[in-house]
């Protein structure tokens, strides 16, 4: 019940102390609105794609005075990918980011519930759901839906969670970013879907039960993004992204 109780209030604009004033924060740490959270992600990234990384705050230092409560200022939704670590394509470090990973940034109800976490009880600003280039949960899954095939084990249902945006894409026309037709299962089309599902993602995540008061009252931001693996730079405004 009190659990309950916390969370109702964070998604009213009221939340705990613990949570409004975290012991083990530091004056930087909260970002005071998306715009500013965002901000900081835009900077984290264009030092990692110049090779300039500032590598923040991971002494013992930083780990003593974070045991005494965290100040997040974005969460961070994306794939479980090797190469798309989130805290090194933003150039941040502990206590800055909350990360939440899964095959293609694929959603159920107990990732939900992670999700939410952030931004309902530490009071996290922004929300960035973040897609890449060449996904191979995402390329696996849509060869598997155009062959009318199984995936082994629960990667199936990795590929039922990429259903809705692979035939959105089929729907459109399954073009790619030049605007060409893709093949089944071809690159364009992987990237399409990529894209679609990451649009999809946003969507659901803006109209989420908890998630949707704080967006409606500016609290919170919920975005898209897309990282390529040659460049190392994220598109904060795609095309086909909101």
């Amino acid at each position: 019940m009190r659990r309950r109780t916390m969370l109702a209030a964070g998604a009213l604009g009221v939340l705990p102390a613990a949570a409004a004033s975290p012991a083990g924060a530091r004056a930087g740490d909260r970002a005071a609105d998306a715009a500013q959270a965002l901000a900081r992600l835009r900077a984290g990234n264009d030092r990692w794609v110049r090779g300039a990384v500032s590598r923040p705050d991971a002494s013992p230092d930083r780990r003593q005075q974070l045991a005494g409560g965290q100040a997040p200022f974005a969460v961070v939704f994306t794939c479980v990918d090797s190469r798309v670590p989130p805290e090194l394509v933003f150039d941040q470090g502990l206590g800055d980011l909350l990360v939440v990973r899964t095959a293609a940034h694929t959603l159920d109800p107990l990732i939900a519930g992670s999700l939410e976490y952030g931004p309902v009880e530490l009071a996290t600003p922004l929300l960035l759901v973040l897609g890449h280039q060449g996904c191979g949960a995402v390329t696996a899954a849509v060869r598997a839906l155009h062959d009318g095939a199984s995936l082994p084990g629960h990667l199936a249902e990795v590929a039922r969670c990429l259903r809705a945006p692979y035939q959105a894409v089929l729907a459109a026309g399954a073009t790619g970013g030049s605007g060409a037709p893709a093949g089944a299962g071809g690159a364009e089309l992987v990237e399409a879907v990529v894209r679609e599902q990451t649009r999809q993602t946003v969507a659901r995540l803006r109209a989420d039960e908890l998630l949707a008061p704080a967006v409606a009252a500016g609290r919170l931001a919920v975005r898209g993004g897309y990282y390529a693996l040659e460049s190392g730079a994220v598109d904060f405004a795609a095309r086909e992204l909101p």
